[in-house]
């Protein structure tokens, strides 16, 4: 255990343009990281042998790769091979993503062009970048979708992960979501209760959200419900030690409804009673359309 605590810690800050890098490596610089932009990934193992005959002095590293090193990117792979082969330091890889109509709009008030769109059409960059990126976001320790972050949410959830990683503690997101807006695509586990009476059909329940005490109610009383939630729990106190023996330090679960107002909702407020109560784990609940109808 002693090794662990003192282990160097390698991040790799990675994604599609316009994801929010700059953000993630800012906020890494805020809880004490020695942050590098733009490094080319050949030199990622020259850079480990510095961080080891630092003697400590160099503890937390974060490197910003992205498609501006271009010739350089397809050896990132082979460079962290290199390391987890010939260096005693913990590697990360953090991706960050987002939908491409975001992207493009992102793109559009910054008035930048994409790097791999030299004609200036950002989608067909978007769509290249998106292949070239699909195997190393296949083999990220975190993917952070910000599609629908404002700047200060992404900042509170990197600074919320790193925090929770130093502290040994296996991070659980819980978030409820509505089918019709769309799957988190930073969720690990997916959980679909659309199979649930639906509170939207009582019409003094509807303006409500689950979080609402009678909406709640209305959700778990059901036989259906009980039995869900017995075999999910057992489920999930199955999975999350395993996942934590694999070295994983997150887990995002996802559960939806139609909405995402009611069901889901409960569901998730839940959930995050129920495993909040281990020692083990820290759990975070959040709800993303829970607001959405307001508007």
């Amino acid at each position: 255990m002693e090794t662990t605590a003192t282990l160097a810690k390698l991040v790799i800050i990675t994604g599609m343009s316009g994801a929010g890098k700059t953000i993630a490596v800012q906020s890494l610089e805020d809880l004490g990281f020695f942050c590098v932009d733009n490094l080319p990934p050949v030199l990622i193992p020259k850079f480990a042998e510095l961080i080891e005959q630092s003697n400590g002095k160099i503890g937390k590293v974060a490197l910003v790769i992205d498609l501006r090193g271009r010739e350089f990117f397809t050896a990132l792979s082979e460079s962290l091979a290199y390391i987890k082969e010939h260096h005693t330091i913990s590697c990360e890889i953090l991706f960050l993503d987002a939908t491409d109509e975001v992207l493009v709009q992102r793109y559009k008030e910054s008035r930048r062009r994409h790097p791999l769109a030299p004609q200036g059409l950002p989608l067909e960059g978007i769509h290249n970048e998106r292949r070239m990126l699909e195997d190393l976001k296949g083999s990220a320790s975190q993917v952070i979708d910000t599609s629908k972050m404002k700047p200060l949410q992404l900042k509170e959830r990197i600074i919320s992960h790193f925090t929770n990683l130093e502290q040994s503690s296996m991070s659980i997101n819980v978030t409820s979501f509505g089918f019709k807006y769309g799957i988190p695509i930073d969720a690990d586990l997916i959980y679909d209760v659309r199979f649930l009476p639906n509170p939207h059909y009582v019409e003094h329940l509807r303006p409500n959200t689950g979080q609402n005490p009678e909406v709640y109610e209305y959700v778990m009383k059901w036989p259906e419900t009980q039995a869900f939630l017995s075999k999910l729990l057992d489920m999930l106190q199955f999975l999350i030690p395993l996942y934590r023996k694999e070295g994983k330090s997150q887990v995002v679960i996802g559960i939806g409804c139609t909405g995402g107002k009611h069901r889901s909702v409960a569901i998730a407020e839940y959930l995050g009673r129920m495993l909040g109560s281990s020692d083990t784990e820290r759990v975070r609940v959040s709800h993303r359309d829970s607001e959405r109808d307001k508007h």
